[in-house]
């Protein structure tokens, strides 16, 4: 394995909390620089600086203090979030991934940038979404993710950066919540079912939407970085999916575990934006050229995010 230092952005966040971790097992704690944006952190496990994503000097900074050679560019306000402050949402999403794609071209740098279903609106097709589906998106969140993964293909095609993306559908841990997104409800389900029996759902019982265990985001995220460029034939964002499921479907399948346990629904605002959004994700392209394979169905995901949760809340 050649001999990487690798700069991780908006490494507090749900992905960036876990993929630090992993990423320091693989290339060791002090060739994994941690930034954020949040003063009063200590990183007991590595090195951490405070880096705001849109400063652009202080990014060739840290590149140059740590030689930095790949970046995980994870910093992003999410689907419920953007919509509440879209100027805000496009600098971080877009202008940050902008000063990123600068600085990749100057230094060589490898890039890392998760884009996410939120790209295809109601003209693709819902279920089993193709890889080169038509992208309307309807949402502030959608269309920087769209434009991203555009100035990505670009900086490749132009200036031949070495950039690599992922489609993440939603995202479920036990380690960390989720942080404003339409697909939270799966993430945040799990702690009330836990500790309330009782749960109130945003989401209409039959949308369904593509999600996708974080065990199998991170491997897949790495597992793409690995892979050899000339494999890589998808410079905008590639396709991946896990499992598709309705809250209903995700309800029946905790009450095997918490048998009492209760939802209304109440959709808000995040309906709109899940009614435009795929059923499940064709990630056949992935598959085929890095050999993606997500490890977690919907029933051993259920099981592990319940026995986690239950040791992390100590609830016995």
């Amino acid at each position: 394995m050649e001999l990487e230092t690798i700069l991780v952005t908006g490494s507090l966040g749900q992905i960036g909390s876990e993929l630090v971790d992993k990423l320091r097992k693989i290339y060791g704690k002090n060739n994994v620089i941690s930034t954020d944006i949040q003063e009063n952190f200590t990183d007991t496990s590595g090195i951490y600086e405070i880096f705001d994503v849109l400063n652009s000097e202080r990014l060739e900074v840290l590149i140059q203090k740590y030689k930095v050679t790949t970046v995980y560019h994870l910093v992003a306000l999410l689907s419920g979030t953007s919509e509440k402050n879209p100027k805000l949402a496009w600098e971080i999403n877009t202008l940050s991934l902008l000063n990123i794609l600068n600085a990749a071209k100057k230094y060589h740098l490898k890039v890392f940038f998760p884009s996410s279903i939120a790209v295809f609106g109601h003209n693709a097709e819902k279920n089993f979404t193709p890889q080169n589906a038509i992208q309307n998106p309807s949402t502030v969140y959608g269309i920087s993710k769209t434009a991203g993964e555009l100035w990505c293909q670009y900086y490749y095609t132009e200036f031949n950066v070495d950039v690599r993306s992922l489609r993440f559908p939603g995202l479920i841990s036990w380690k960390t919540k989720a942080g404003g997104g339409t697909t939270d409800y799966a993430v945040n389900i799990f702690y009330d079912a836990i500790e309330n029996e009782k749960y109130e759902c945003y989401l209409s019982e039959n949308t369904f939407l593509p999600m996708l265990y974080m065990d199998d985001a991170l491997n897949g995220t790495i597992q793409l970085m690995q892979t050899k460029a000339e494999k890589i034939s998808i410079r905008t964002s590639y396709n991946i999916g896990g499992m598709s499921f309705s809250p209903k479907i995700l309800i029946e399948e905790i009450q095997k575990h918490i048998p009492h346990f209760s939802v209304i629904y109440k959709p808000d605002f995040r309906q709109k934006i899940a009614d435009n959004w795929p059923n499940s994700i064709d990630d056949s392209i992935a598959k085929k050229d890095w050999n993606w394979n997500p490890k977690f169905d919907l029933e051993k995901m259920t099981t592990e995010m319940i026995e986690k949760l239950l040791l992390k809340l100590n609830i016995r």
